[in-house]
C-alpha cells in the first residue's frame, strides 16, 4: 500500500533569540530531528527540525531590522504535537528543563496531555489526539 499523505505544507514558525541554543534545547527534550540549519555563528537565518511522526517547525534568530517583514518576538509562540507517549516525554521534556504548566493530564476527548514552555517561553503542548480525518479527498 502506497501512503497518500501529503507532505506538510504548513510550517510553524518561530523566532528566538538564541536560536542554536534552543534547537538544542528541542532535540534534547522534546526529541526533534535537526534537518537543516543555515546562518553563521551564532545568527540562525533558517532551521528545519522535523518532529519524528511528521511534519516540524522552522525557525531563525530574531533580527532587530527596522524592515524585518517577520517581526515574531521570540517567546510568542505556541504548538501542539502529537506523540504516542505523554508520559515519557513529559519525563525527557522537564528533565530536559521545560518548565512544566500543566502535568500529563486525560481529557474528555480521548487525549492524554501535557503543556510546558521552553527556555524562551514559547508554549508547548504535547498529546495522544490526533485531529479529526479529513474530509472529501486531498487536492494540490
Amino acid at each position: 500500500m502506497t501512503d497518500t499523505t501529503p507532505a506538510p505544507q504548513v510550517w510553524p514558525t518561530l523566532r528566538a533569540s538564541n536560536a542554536r541554543a534552543l534547537i538544542a534545547f528541542y532535540v534534547e527534550a522534546f526529541g526533534f530531528e535537526e534537518t537543516a540549519v543555515y546562518g553563521e555563528g551564532d545568527r540562525v537565518d533558517q532551521a528545519q527540525l522535523s518532529w519524528p511522526a511528521g511534519g516540524g517547525i522552522m525557525m531563525g534568530s530574531v533580527r532587530d531590522a527596522p524592515d524585518d517583514k517577520w517581526n515574531l518576538p521570540p517567546g510568542t509562540f505556541g504548538a501542539y504535537a502529537v506523540t504516542d507517549d505523554p508520559d515519557t516525554l513529559f519525563a525527557r521534556a522537564t528533565a530536559a528543563g521545560a518548565r512544566v504548566v500543566m502535568e500529563p493530564y486525560d481529557t474528555d476527548y480521548g487525549s492524554r496531555e501535557f503543556v510546558v514552555r521552553d527556555p524562551e517561553d514559547n508554549l508547548w503542548s504535547f498529546g495522544t489526539y490526533r485531529g479529526e480525518p479529513r474530509k472529501g479527498g486531498v487536492t494540490g
